[in-house]
């Protein structure tokens, strides 16, 4: 492993630009940070407005840098991660230092990579959410009944994130693992966790939101999006037929927890070649439905709560003003 002195001689070496390669039919990745000594024109990440007198703006930056990484971005050079958080190659590298050296990235003498110390930032949040001990035996069931794979998710701002799951025993099966995220607008899990928010926070939701088609199948925009959950707060299930993938349903219900919110989604997902949406109504449905009854009533017996550590995040209260 590189001492510190040489990793940082080797850094400013690996800081010459180089082109950026790109995947096929992708956009440039772009982590929202807020930061001083972005490059001049770049355009600016969201919530990007001043930020309140106690926001730390270096911690938003290295968390941006860690974001920067991901499973289509596994190895980055400096100035990917410069280009995908919008900061300066001196800031990045600053960073990237700090971070080799507390041990959450490693460096090659090109490219950077997180290290698996980086879980221990994950494991704080799974740790104190209780939810995947509880409902982890009834998954492993209801798994075992339908053959087909069920996650669990909550709501963190416009995305859902995968905080449980337990695959089919397939050759292959969709690559989803605990932290994924999804734009909540395109998941059956997402419709269901939107549906159950107050009307103020669906409102604010559905005035920011920026729909973009996954495939041909997505909704269109937030008013048909707005009907569809009326429908889905209605019905008590959400179903989505390819619109996160092409060939790819998935059948998805709340989880109750011990405040009586519908703190998290448990789901279903099919390929669109093994059910059509009649029999994930007809057959995966009542025993979903179920599973999410026993989890739910665990959760209450065991006193968890899921709901404040999942759902979208409120505006900061004004300066001087307590927070309720």
């Amino acid at each position: 492993m590189l001492g510190e002195p040489a990793l940082a001689d080797a850094v400013s070496v690996a800081a010459a630009p180089e082109p950026a390669p790109r995947q096929p039919g992708t956009a440039p990745g772009r982590v929202s940070v807020r930061d001083d000594d972005r490059v001049a024109g770049t355009e600016v990440g969201e919530g990007s407005g001043p930020p309140r007198s106690d926001f730390v703006r270096s911690l938003d930056r290295g968390l941006a840098v860690i974001r920067a990484f991901g499973p289509e971005h596994q190895l980055l050079t400096l100035s990917d991660v410069a280009r995908r958080t919008g900061l300066t190659r001196a800031a990045s590298r600053r960073f990237l230092l700090t971070l080799a050296e507390l041990g959450y990235v490693h460096f090659d003498g090109r490219y950077f990579g997180l290290r698996p110390r980086v879980l221990e930032l994950g494991y704080a949040y799974l740790s104190t959410l209780g939810l995947p001990e509880v409902a982890a035996p009834h998954m492993e069931e209801l798994v075992a009944s339908v053959h087909e794979s069920s996650s669990i998710a909550v709501l963190d701002d416009d995305d859902i994130v995968y905080v449980v799951r337990v695959p089919t025993k397939r050759i292959m099966t969709v690559a989803i693992a605990v932290g994924t995220r999804f734009p909540a607008y395109a998941t059956s899990m997402g419709r269901v966790l939107l549906a159950g928010l107050p009307p103020d926070a669906l409102e604010q939701y559905l005035q920011e939101v920026v729909i973009e088609p996954l495939t041909s199948y997505t909704v269109a925009d937030a008013g048909t999006l707005r009907s569809v959950l009326e429908e889905v707060a209605t019905a008590g299930y959400a179903l989505v037929d390819q619109e996160l993938e092409e060939g790819l349903r998935s059948l998805s219900v709340p989880i109750v927890d011990a405040t009586g919110s519908a703190a998290a989604a448990i789901n279903v997902s099919v390929h669109a070649t093994r059910a059509d949406p009649d029999t994930l109504r007809a057959e995966i449905l009542p025993q979903l439905l179920a599973c999410a009854a026993k989890i739910s009533a665990d959760l209450r017996a065991q006193g968890v709560s899921v709901s404040l550590l999942g759902a979208r995040r409120r505006p900061p209260a004004e300066p001087g003003r307590p927070e309720h």
